[in-house]
């Protein structure tokens, strides 16, 4: 019965140990493209400031995330938990939403990327992706993982910088992202500007001036490669090549089961890739524009303007999942056990939440928690809440956590390439 019902979530209407299951796609990859790609992310000279890379909120020391429910993007010093403010340019906010980890992003399967699904694929647009650049989006980029690795660099918050601190967050302030004088074309020419890079460039396209879709084209290889996580106990059991343990199967029966997690947690990824209001605890400055004066973060409605989707984020992959912690779109749960709590009893969990749950590097934000002070705003967010009330005893929760420990894959966890001694730029890696 648990292989039917496991079938069925992965989207499969039949299970014989001679029927195999469709796995998910992986695109081959060019090397050369993903050791560029493998500079390009660890690279500072990427961000406005030349003290921000992709690994800063997505370090593998933190699997592929920052540890952190929100984290300190530029004006901050150190990694993750021990990051804080640079006493010469202080950050004014945390980043508004919790850094997803990487994995698996490479599979043909994902689509829409961002706790809102705001940059997907969309055919009817010329450039094959709908993003919040709309018509100014640049054509080029090999997939919409490629056009998601270049959109931080273009926030205050994240990478940028912010006003007029440096020449990219003076184009981003003035509104030229895309096109020649643009932040992308900035560094893009930064790229081209040192000698390896270029030497690099020349043997995967030649020797044609450094596009910026160029540079993202190879960052999104590396992140195909560096964390492609499919050799899970639990993949290699649907292969029939390992047996999970009794609690692991106990709470695989669980999760495909009475808990009822695989009615979002669906797919070989245990994603559904939809979109789903539980209530989540709102904190820190929320998704506002900086003219705004507020502090929520109302999700996928953001996207596309419909009051049914207030407060719907992204169903996340489980892949790796104990290592991924804070959870939640705001990183509101520190723990596993208290996120499974939560989707137990969401509203009552977010009318009881306490600030103990998050993980808040360096000072505090007057922000950090005044949403949840606002009655009204914390009585929308629970309004929405989609999630029925289940009762599961503490034994069937060990069991569920012995199963998602058993979605680990050690190999991605680690790293194929891991973090560079160097990068061409000569700025500092973070390690």
């Amino acid at each position: 019965m648990i292989r039917y019902l496991i079938a069925l979530c992965l989207g499969t209407f039949a299970w014989a140990d001679d029927l195999p299951l469709a796995e998910p796609v992986f695109p081959p990859l060019d090397m050369a493209e993903v050791e560029l790609g493998h500079l390009l992310f660890y690279d500072p000279v990427l961000s406005g400031s030349r003290t921000v890379s992709c690994a800063t909120c997505h370090h593998p020391r933190f699997a592929t995330s920052d540890g952190v429910s929100l984290g300190i993007g530029d004006g901050g010093v150190g990694l993750g938990p021990d990051r804080v403010f640079d006493a010469k340019n202080r950050p004014e906010q945390r980043i508004p939403r919790n850094s997803p980890a990487l994995f698996n992003l490479g599979a043909t399967e994902f689509t829409s990327f961002f706790h809102d699904g705001r940059l997907e694929v969309d055919e009817t647009r010329p450039s094959g992706i709908r993003t919040p650049l709309g018509a100014e989006m640049e054509h080029g980029f090999a997939s919409v993982l490629s056009a998601q690795t270049m959109f931080p660099v273009l926030s205050g918050d994240e990478m940028a910088g912010h006003y007029s601190e440096n020449d990219v967050a003076q184009a981003v302030r003035q509104g030229f992202l895309t096109g020649p004088g643009g932040a992308w074309d900035i560094l893009s020419n930064r790229v081209e500007a040192l000698p390896e890079y270029r030497d690099r460039f020349d043997q995967v396209i030649g020797e044609r001036p450094i596009a910026f879709t160029d540079i993202s084209n190879m960052i999104a290889a590396f992140i195909a490669f560096e964390w492609r996580a499919d050799d899970s106990p639990f993949d290699r059991h649907l292969r029939g090549k390992d047996v999970l343990s009794t609690a692991e199967l106990r709470g695989m029966t669980l999760f495909y089961g009475e808990a009822g997690c695989a009615s979002c947690h669906s797919g070989w990824f245990q994603t559904d890739h939809g979109f789903h209001a539980i209530a989540m605890p709102q904190i820190g400055p929320g998704k506002a524009a900086r003219f705004e004066r507020h502090n929520r973060d109302v999700g996928r409605m953001r996207v596309t303007g419909r009051s049914e989707d207030a407060f719907a984020f992204r169903t996340p992959s489980l892949r790796n999942v104990t290592q991924t912690a804070p959870y939640g779109h705001s990183g509101a749960y520190a723990t596993l056990d208290a996120v499974i709590r939560h989707h137990l009893d969401p509203v009552q969990s977010l009318q009881s939440y306490t600030p103990d749950h998050a993980v808040l590097p360096a000072e505090p934000f007057e922000t950090d928690f005044v949403l949840l002070t606002q009655g009204r705003e914390v009585d929308d967010i629970a309004r929405a809440n989609a999630l029925p009330v289940r009762q599961l005893t503490d034994d069937q929760i060990a069991d569920l956590l012995a199963f998602l420990g058993a979605l680990s894959d050690e190999t991605a966890l680690k790293g194929r390439l891991g973090v560079p001694d160097a990068v061409p730029s000569g700025l500092t890696v973070e390690k």
